[in-house]
């Protein structure tokens, strides 16, 4: 995980008011993604700017729900899902590291998928293989 993310999830441990404080603070790292981020980013998922960008204008307020989240009991427990459930992951991801995602494969019934060289946004290119995998299991 890149050290801002770190700097988030350490914050959120002590609050949404520290954690505002924290991404108030920072600045966007571009450390966050990979090359093979930064590429699909140029080029097939260059339009995900046109979702994030507005969202963000919004203020912080997902951002902090979602690192809130992550640090927080979720009511549940992974294994508790019973439905079919992949998880793709990249091997590189800087955002959400595959042992996250080995984590949750290893509580719950989920199958994981790791994309070698996959970071957090190049991950996306396998959304089609992954909506194969849903359908099949329809």
């Amino acid at each position: 995980m890149y050290a801002g993310g770190c700097a988030e999830l350490v914050a959120a441990t002590r609050g949404e008011a520290a954690l505002r404080e924290a991404l108030e603070a920072g600045d966007f790292d571009a450390e966050m993604f990979t090359p093979a981020d930064h590429s699909a980013l140029a080029d097939s998922w260059s339009w995900f700017h046109s979702v994030v960008e507005p969202a963000l204008e919004q203020g912080l307020g997902g951002m902090i729900d979602d690192d809130l989240a992550y640090v927080q009991p979720w009511g549940y427990q992974p294994a508790d899902i019973s439905v079919p459930t992949l998880l793709v992951n990249g091997e590189q991801d800087r955002t959400v590291p595959i042992a996250h995602a080995e984590w949750l494969q290893d509580h719950s019934q989920a199958e994981l998928r790791r994309i070698a060289g996959g970071g957090h946004i190049s991950v996306m290119l396998y959304a089609e293989r992954a909506l194969d995998w849903l359908l099949q299991r329809l």
